[in-house]
């Protein structure tokens, strides 16, 4: 059975930087709704859209393990309920699960999204936006990390730094 390793944190927090390079470590396939919506055309604020989207790419990240590949999730993950289901959703094929949390201050997480709203192709995300997010984030505390599985590395490449929380 295969691994998934989901990604949360907020807009800016670095989730995308620290997902390919899982990918990379891992030789993981990279579930991220914006690397697709954006190509196709799709508004990525258009959260019924997204939200189907997201459950499409979720069906497939759990096939994928099924056939014991690894998965990394970046979807965000902002709310306790969401990381839950999908966790017992993995559990339940018999997956293994990881965490990895990226709790970044709003004034850096600021300056990293006005910098990628710079650039070509980039989901644009206002100030205003990214404030408004805040009431949706709930970071996991102890008791919710601890039912997950350790992070499990495959080769030399590192992922520690600032952001990497196992």
């Amino acid at each position: 059975m295969g691994r998934i390793v989901l990604v949360c944190g907020m807009p800016g927090a670095g989730k995308t930087t620290l997902a390919r390079a899982l990918v990379a470590e891992l030789d993981a396939v990279h579930l991220c709704p914006d690397e697709w919506l954006v190509p196709l055309g799709i508004d990525p604020h258009d959260a019924r859209r997204r939200d189907r989207f997201e459950r499409l790419q979720w069906r497939h990240g759990l096939r994928l393990a099924e056939l014991g590949l690894t998965v990394v999730v970046d979807f965000g993950l902002w709310s306790r309920v969401e990381r839950r289901r999908l966790r017992e959703q993995a559990r339940a094929i018999g997956a293994d699960v990881e965490l990895r949390v990226l709790d970044v201050p709003l004034a850096e997480r600021w300056r990293r999204v006005a910098a990628r709203n710079a650039e070509p192709g980039a989901v644009v995300i206002s100030r205003e936006q990214l404030v408004d997010y805040e009431r949706w984030w709930q970071p996991p505390d102890a008791a919710e990390r601890a039912a997950y599985d350790a992070p499990v590395r495959r080769s030399g490449a590192g992922t520690s730094g600032p952001n990497a929380v196992p």
